[in-house]
């Protein structure tokens, strides 16, 4: 059985949800790498559009709203049905793309050149992660996974009570702020972040050992795209803290 993974919509029960079948397609390492082109495409290209109608003098603001809570109902319903995941992850590249771009560019507008550095420290991430997991560097043993689940959990509690909280106009202490305890666990938060893509790959790689349905490789590049996104705002809100030191 696949272990546990950090990132919520990759759990140690999807492949179970997802069946065996025997004489069909299944799951390939390189169809789940072009898929995740594919949305990081989509993505892309949504979020080049509300940056532009940003800039451009167009309100942006129903994207950030409507892509944050779109984004959220696409990924509780994509986690607890991967099938619908060929149909779905595209429509959520698409959603999360317009949020993120509308939220860039408002970020752009307070700190120039922040989201160059944002995407580019991403994408190192990305590859620094990538490079740790196949030399060995990092393996995803079963406690690393543990720890690493618990504090994503962990950590998803603590934005959603802040998220509550906030509603009647009470503000969890540091996680917003510009201080050094403030930056402190963004830089923690981002660790944790760039930690579940060990865990991502190493669900990819065992569901393609175990010949997953053909569709779970749109399934996986979701997944990936989800942590993806996660390290970029994180790593947004840290360089604004830090910029607001200046």
């Amino acid at each position: 059985m696949i272990g546990r993974s950090g990132n919520p919509t990759l759990n140690e029960n999807t492949f179970e949800k997802s069946g065996h079948y025997s004489g069909q397609e299944t799951m390939t390492i390189g169809g789940t790498v072009n898929k995740s082109f594919m949305l990081l495409a989509l993505l892309i290209g949504a979020a080049v559009v509300s940056w532009a109608m940003f800039f451009n003098g167009y309100d942006v603001f129903p994207f950030m709203i409507g892509g944050a809570v779109g984004g959220l109902i696409l990924v509780l319903i994509i986690s607890f049905a991967p099938r619908t995941a060929p149909y779905l992850a595209p429509i959520y590249a698409v959603v999360e793309g317009l949020f993120l771009g509308a939220l860039s560019a408002n970020y752009e507008s307070l700190y120039y050149g922040i989201t160059l550095q944002a995407a580019l420290l991403t994408m190192c991430i990305f590859m620094g992660m990538l490079l740790a997991y196949k030399t060995g560097l990092i393996k995803a043993s079963t406690g690393f996974k543990r720890g690493i689940f618990a504090a994503t959990a962990g950590i998803a509690l603590v934005y959603l009570l802040s998220f509550v909280l906030g509603m009647f106009g009470v503000a969890v202490p540091y996680l917003h702020d510009s201080t050094p305890i403030g930056i402190g666990i963004s830089i923690v938060i981002i660790i944790i972040a760039a930690l579940n893509f060990v865990l991502d790959f190493n669900f990819i790689e065992e569901g393609a050992r175990q010949g997953a349905p053909k569709y779970m490789e749109w399934y996986g590049s979701f997944g990936l795209l989800v942590t993806l996104v996660w390290l970029y705002i994180e790593i947004v809100r840290l360089l604004a803290k830090l910029a607001n030191r200046d």
